[in-house]
């Protein structure tokens, strides 16, 4: 087994212990569902933001030309900067930058947060935690795409496997995951 595959079992281990809970739950999309898996629990953990970060940098890196990684705050908040403190680490210059919910209504006014690392026809990758329908990584690659920045796909830490993956490919983008629900049961 290599350190790749070590660091992906550990995560998955992390992951099961700390995200993974069943009971009855409406998710964002309004589904209901007989299990939850709030992955901040993991992401948010040194060594499961650690193994995230250096997971999805190896990821991002497989896909040529990514100059920065992104993702809605709050849930690709720890993604991006472990992803991005993995790359320095490797002395690679990925940058990263948060997507708000809405634009903050004063200031500048900005969606997207972190741009002034970034400019405009940069290839990007959006990170998520959780994939259900995918209609959040759309709306990401949406508001990324107005703001003037090529999005090539999404990598996501855990896909539920409830049609992310079909609709965002739908629109033309890649996407991957770590994990997908079938590996945490």
């Amino acid at each position: 087994m290599n350190c790749l595959e070590e660091a992906r079992e550990v995560l998955l281990n992390i992951l099961r212990s700390l995200s993974y809970e069943e009971g009855e739950f409406i998710l964002k999309s309004g589904k209901k569902s007989t299990y939850y898996i709030d992955a901040r629990e993991t992401t948010l953990n040194p060594e499961g933001m650690h193994l995230t970060g250096d997971i999805m940098y190896n990821m991002v890196k497989e896909i040529p030309n990514i100059e920065a990684v992104g993702g809605v705050s709050i849930g690709a908040d720890p993604l991006v900067c472990a992803t991005v403190l993995a790359s320095y680490n490797c002395k690679d210059n990925l940058f990263g930058f948060f997507i708000r919910k809405e634009p903050k209504g004063h200031g500048r006014n900005l969606w997207i947060e972190g741009a002034k690392n970034l400019k405009k026809g940069m290839h990007v990758i959006i990170l998520e935690d959780v994939v259900t329908t995918g209609g959040s990584s759309i709306k990401a690659i949406e508001v990324t795409e107005q703001a003037g920045y090529k999005v090539k796909g999404v990598i996501a830490l855990l896909d539920r496997l409830e049609g992310g993956k079909e609709s965002i490919e739908s629109k033309g983008f890649m996407f991957k995951s770590i994990f997908n629900l079938n590996d945490l049961r």
